[in-house]
């Protein structure tokens, strides 16, 4: 896990540092409590004022607490490191809403739009889409490459469904097949390969090059078709069969990369903003 000053939570909370961790293995931060208690409040005392909002918290069986851990986090008063209670993003937002203070009313109505928004989108989901348009269309995104995008999800859906007919229930099965398809095309599994890109929570897709892409989906293609030759069951049958299609985008790979002279895999990203090595920090791009 890398320690990082996370500028974006921290503009939530009008500039104040919240420290955070990033745990690449669940692709989420862990934020300091204290820090949010004391951005949100002004208390001067934010510790106590945790241990009484926990005590409240539990009496009224919430379950936040369960949610709670403990990481080391370096104190800002003499840079030593200690154990401090954290909790993950979704947490985080939780304890905002517990918080009776004026200065979280405004995270507190953002979340409400949020929310709203969200079940406008169940009854609508063409507003959801139009959002992914618009967001990428910001981001400086050709159409041609938004509709390509939105084609790969379904795509991604197709292979899913046919997984879900070999038996595939659980999360962490798909996280594992769609690795298989990225470590034999590409030597890495999709959070390595995150990391060479210098990204996080940020879509890989989003950050590959059109070469990239097109591996991806050759090899995400290819299972699929296998699978629905073969039909695999269960985790093990579909390892194999993943393994098969990545290799098709691996055999498609190394032959570009012969008459091209170099690698197709790039540590290049599309994102406005880097983390730097230097207390793990975003700074935007020059």
């Amino acid at each position: 896990m890398n320690q990082n000053k996370l500028e974006t939570i921290s503009n939530l909370f009008e500039g104040k540092e919240i420290r955070s961790i990033w745990n690449s293995e669940k692709e989420d931060y862990y934020f300091s409590v204290v820090d949010v208690i004391g951005a949100l409040t002004e208390s001067s005392r934010p510790r106590k004022y945790w241990n009484a909002l926990k005590t409240k918290l539990n009496n009224e069986g919430s379950q936040l607490s369960s949610k709670l851990g403990q990481l080391k986090l370096k104190s800002q008063k003499d840079g030593k490191s200690y154990l401090t209670d954290v909790l993950d993003t979704k947490g985080i937002l939780r304890l905002i809403e517990s918080i009776p203070s004026p200065k979280a009313e405004p995270l507190k109505i953002w979340l409400a739009n949020l929310g709203s928004e969200r079940i406008d989108e169940v009854f609508d989901p063409e507003i959801a889409i139009k959002r992914a348009i618009n967001y990428y269309r910001k981001r400086g995104y050709s159409d041609k490459w938004i509709e390509t995008r939105l084609k790969g999800i379904l795509d991604r859906n197709k292979l899913t469904d046919i997984w879900k007919e070999g038996g595939i229930s659980e999360d962490y099965e798909y996280g594992i097949l769609t690795n298989e398809i990225y470590k034999e095309w590409s030597g890495m599994k999709a959070n390595e390969y995150k990391s060479y890109k210098g990204i996080r929570k940020e879509s890989l897709r989003d950050n590959m090059s059109d070469i990239e892409v097109a591996l991806t989906d050759l090899g995400k293609i290819a299972t699929r078709e296998l699978a629905k030759e073969h039909k695999p069951y269960g985790l093990e049958q579909n390892k194999k069969i993943a393994k098969m299609g990545g290799h098709a985008a691996k055999v498609a790979k190394e032959d570009i990369e012969k008459n091209l002279g170099k690698s197709v895999i790039s540590n290049q990203n599309n994102l406005p903003y880097q983390y730097l090595d230097e207390n793990y920090k975003l700074e935007t791009k020059k």
